[in-house]
Formats: structure tokens, sequence, C-alpha cells
């Protein structure tokens, strides 16, 4: 059977992280996906990093798969008649330029639908299309600082720090995805297309949610806790004879078996301790208890000793040691495809598996450009036309 979006056609506007990475996403899953660049630099995520593989970054590769590369002048007459003649013939658009430059370009919604009245339009910006910052510059780690999510990362007392990953981007990604699909649903069973928008700003906030809730109805700041947990007791990393764990405790069945685990049983019952809430009032006391236990055996021991009783608990991993799990590799979440100049490139799995209907990986991601004639001679151009425009730096 096909995959699910096979027939679906996409016109990627987009560029860095949060929407090409959408974009990628619906070709995992078997939608045909052109991404418009611009002539002679591209996607600014291709010059990003430091690393490179055949003259292409490797943040640009990890976002990037199953899609062509045209590259156009938007702002040229030819240019933009050119990516009116794709919006005309594709079902659903992506764009996060700035809010009002779609609309300069004569590509907005509005102008879309007058052609292709059934499109489905998705916009994706900073914070959102009106408001006092819809014309501010931003990307992850403005958002992160201006969504909360940094006021509440990082230890206790110490300078503002960030998620590792880009988290506003890619909950973004994920987030846009889900609008896409929900309108497309919609269409199925209507025929009628629409607009999506969200913003990095709003997926952020979305991911506070029990944070958000506890803030709304008590008006308390939540401050950074390291790894622990506001409403859970003991959830945390410990730090052992020679390395850190974590360990999640979350219901009253995990401490008893926590308490047998570090061979303290008085501690199960301990008034101090004997529930969650009396944990969360007393976690001054408990947990410096708790971390002169942890540093009296390895990492290693101490795994095997929460693990024996079923407590949820993990290694720190670095990249290297996540990559070398053997249940990462059951997953297939490390897959090998063959760039055209990169040569065989690592990359990420589908994280969605589906019995019937999987996506996969049939392409690489392309060079600047690389389909601009195909896709160009597939409008109804002729190769003399493609050649003038090319001469003219219309194209690359």
């Amino acid at each position: 059977m096909n995959p699910p979006l096979h027939g679906i056609k996409v016109l990627d506007f987009t560029r860095v992280a949060a929407g090409p990475y959408c974009a990628m996403m619906l070709g995992d899953m078997g939608a045909e996906v052109i991404k418009i660049e611009e002539p002679f630099k591209g996607d600014d995520l291709r010059h990003m990093d430091k690393d490179y593989l055949g003259g292409e970054s490797t943040y640009f590769l990890g976002l990037n798969r199953n899609k062509k590369s045209i590259a156009v002048d938007l702002k040229s007459p030819q240019g933009n008649e050119i990516a009116k003649r794709l919006a005309k013939w594709t079902d659903v658009i992506i764009e996060s330029f700035r809010p009002g430059v779609i609309k300069k370009l004569g590509l907005n919604y509005e102008e879309i639908i007058k052609f292709n009245p059934n499109v489905i339009y998705c916009s994706i910006s900073a914070f959102g299309q009106e408001g006092p910052l819809r014309d501010k510059p931003a990307m992850d780690i403005i958002i992160q600082a201006v969504g909360g999510i940094m006021g509440i990362t990082g230890e206790p007392d110490r300078p503002p720090v960030k998620v590792g990953a880009p988290i506003t981007d890619f909950a973004t990604t994920f987030i846009a995805c889900y609008g896409i699909l929900l309108a497309l649903y919609v269409r199925e069973k209507t025929g009628l297309g629409q607009k999506v928008e969200t913003s990095l700003l709003d997926s952020t906030i979305s991911l506070l949610a029990n944070h958000a809730t506890g803030f709304l109805t008590k008006g308390t700041d939540m401050k950074p806790m390291g790894s622990a947990h506001p409403q859970m007791v003991p959830y945390q990393a410990f730090e052992t004879k020679d390395k850190y764990i974590v360990i999640g405790v979350m219901n009253q069945r995990f401490w008893y078996r926590f308490c047998k685990a570090l061979d303290m049983p008085e501690l199960a019952n301990d008034p101090r301790f004997c529930d969650n809430p009396s944990r969360v009032k007393n976690k001054a006391e408990l947990i410096p208890l708790l971390e002169e236990i942890f540093r009296q055996k390895s990492g290693d021991e101490w795994l095997r000793l929460l693990e024996k009783e079923d407590i949820p608990c993990a290694p720190i991993n670095t990249l290297s040691q996540l990559f070398k799990e053997e249940q990462v590799k059951i997953n297939e979440m490390i897959i090998e495809i063959d760039h055209p100049t990169a040569g065989k490139i690592k990359t990420l799995g589908i994280p969605v598996k589906l019995s019937k209907t999987p996506g996969g990986v049939q392409s690489p991601p392309p060079r600047l450009g690389q389909h601009t004639d195909q896709i160009l001679i597939h409008l109804g151009y002729t190769q003399d036309e493609v050649d003038r425009m090319r001469t003219e730096k219309t194209i690359q």
C-alpha cells in the first residue's frame, strides 16, 4: 500500500528549522515536497554549522530529506510567476517569512485562494501574525526566553540555560504538522481548504501545560529546579560514585520498591516521607539523605538494583552512548541514505511506525536547485525559457 500522504503535493517556502522539519515529516509520509530556495544562497541551514558532508551542512541534511529543490528569485516577475504556477498545483503551502513579507510577494493566503481555493496554507511565525511583537526577529533561544522555558530551566541560583535541543523550533514543527493534517482531514470530508497558523511562541507556551495551569490557578512563579520536579519527589538526577543517573518515583508503589532497592525500608513509612505530598513538603530533608546514599555505589550498581525493583531509572547518555543503545537500533531510529555528494550518510529514522502504510526515505536532502529544470519543464516552460531565466539569474 502507498504511504498515507501519497498524492499530496507540498510547496515548502520555509527555511532554518521549524518549517523545513514540518515539510520533511510530510515528505516522510509520502507527500511530494518542493522546496523553494533563494538562488546562489539557499536555505540558511545549508551554511549553518561547522560540519559539512559533500558541501552540505549536517544541520541541513538532518531536516530536508524527501524533497526536491528549486532555486527561484521570488522578487523577480518571472520567479514570482513560477511560484504562483506551483501554488496552483499544490495541496499544501508552508511559509515562515516574517509577517507581511509573503503579502508583499503576492503569495499570501488571500491571493493564493483566488486560483486555488481548496489549498491548505500554513503560516509559521515567531510571535504571531498580529500583535506588538509580530515584527520582532527571533529564533529558538529568543523564544525559549520569552516563552518561559528558560525561566524554569537550569539549577537554582545559577545563570539561565536553554534546553539543549532547539525545542521551540521543533515543538512548532509538530504543532504545524498536526494542524496541516487536521486541515487535510477536514478537506477530505468537506472539500474545503483553510489557513493554518502557529508560532514559535504559542507552541512553546503549549509545552508549559501543567506548569502553566499551576501558575494560572495559584499565581505562584515556578523557579528553576535543575533536574528535579515541582510536584513529585524523588524525581531527579543523583550523583553516584562515578556518574549521574536519574530516577523517577511517581507513585506509592514505586516509593515502596525504591526504599527496598536502597535497603532503607524504614524510609517507606517515615511520616515525613510516607506519601508524595509529604515528600514534596519535606524535600529539603529527604534529598540530602538520598544524595548521601547514592554516592556509596557506582551508577551501574544502582541501575541494576533499581531495575530489579522495576523503578524508572536511566543513565544520562551522551549522543555517542545513546546511539550505541540496542533499543535505538531495534526501533530503527538510525538509517543510512545515499547522497549525491556526501556519499552514504546516517540520519534519524521515522519516529512514528504505521503497520500498513508506513513512511520511508525515498530521496536524500537535495542540492540547491537540483530539480529546477525538472520542475519548470513539468510546469510547461520550454528549455529555452529555462536557459534564459538561468542566464538572467532568475533561477539556479
